[in-house]
């Protein structure tokens, strides 16, 4: 799991969000493609829904192939060149790269707002930590509650 510190964040006025915008840095596996090749799409999935595989396609973000984390509801840029005729397939391996190294910015947040006991990446790794059983709600310092509520 990689550190989540806000400190050296800067978000542009851009209307596109991508996952660089949001955690502040890139990752290895959008830059070598080697680091994804062996990924086992099928072996990766979690239970036996394969459908959710034909649901990520490779886009563009920016001008830039990219593929979307909908757990974080933003893009991954892919910074290789992607063989043409495997579009989808390094698209796929990418992003299960992502959430299984726990780099998707909406597993970030799950230290903070899981309300309720889950595995901290989902069913993409098996024996992945638990996160979100000792939640307690918000409260801003110095703030009370108007009184008659």
């Amino acid at each position: 799991m990689s550190d989540f510190d806000l400190s050296a964040r800067h978000l542009t006025t851009r209307q596109g969000i991508d996952t660089e915008e949001l955690t502040g840095q890139t990752f290895p596996y959008q830059f070598d493609p080697s680091l994804v090749d062996d990924i086992d799409l099928e072996a990766a999935t979690p239970g036996e829904d394969i459908n959710w595989l034909e649901d990520i396609h490779l886009m563009e973000e920016d001008g830039i192939p990219a593929v979307f984390d909908r757990y974080t509801n933003a893009f991954l840029k892919i910074h290789f060149p992607v063989p043409e005729g495997r579009e989808d397939e390094y698209a796929r391996k990418v992003l299960v790269k992502h959430l299984q190294e726990g780099n998707s910015y909406g597993i970030w947040l799950k230290h903070k707002h899981a309300k309720f006991p889950q595995p901290e990446l989902g069913s993409w790794l098996e024996n992945s930590p638990t996160v979100g059983d000792n939640w307690k709600p918000p409260r801003l310092e110095g703030w009370e509650p108007p009184s008659g509520h």
